[in-house]
């Protein structure tokens, strides 16, 4: 009975990480399904969204920088 409980908590994550990754796309976050699950884990570890979201946002703003200076030829 416990397998069929293990499958039925299976396919509602795979169900929720799909809407969520379905969300992520309307909202044009550019997060693929590994990312978001390694997100939604961070969440529930106890990590403040909100920082997280900071955290995501100056990376992806770093990464805009270094590849501006490699096609600047800095």
């Amino acid at each position: 009975m416990s397998s069929a409980r293990d499958a039925d908590r299976i396919s509602s994550a795979a169900q929720t990480l799909d809407i969520l990754h379905e969300m992520s796309q309307l909202l044009n976050t550019h997060l693929d399904k590994e990312t978001l699950t390694t997100c939604v884990r961070m969440i529930e570890s106890g990590v403040n969204p909100e920082a997280l979201a900071a955290v995501i946002h100056e990376l992806r703003r770093e990464n805009g920088r270094v590849d501006e200076s490699k096609v600047d030829g800095r």
